[in-house]
């Protein structure tokens, strides 16, 4: 299986657990991240949603959806997943303009 290098996930928190509180508890996953970043995207009345990228060496995708279910967190979707040796970023076409 490839190393994942980059994951970024569309999930649902609960309003008592801070994005802080997700970011630090992912990024303490172990030594395969190297980085997290957790934007707040919405706010409604029963949850959060979060997107949260995820960054590293050899990120394991199991461990984070674990982290974050533990934490009473939900995954909605995975919105962008790099693997291989390198970090390759996404490019643009005529078709993202549409």
């Amino acid at each position: 299986m490839s190393t994942v290098r980059r994951l970024v996930l569309d999930m649902m928190k609960p309003h008592e657990l801070t994005i802080v509180d997700i970011a630090d508890a992912v990024a303490d996953i172990g030594p395969g991240v190297n980085g997290v970043n957790a934007v707040l995207i919405e706010t409604d009345r029963q949850v959060d949603n979060v997107k949260l990228t995820v960054e590293g060496d050899d990120v394991d995708f199991q461990a984070v959806e674990t982290r974050i279910t533990d934490m009473g967190g939900t995954i909605h979707s995975i919105d962008e997943v790099v693997c291989g040796d390198r970090t390759i970023d996404e490019s643009k076409t005529p078709q993202d303009s549409l």
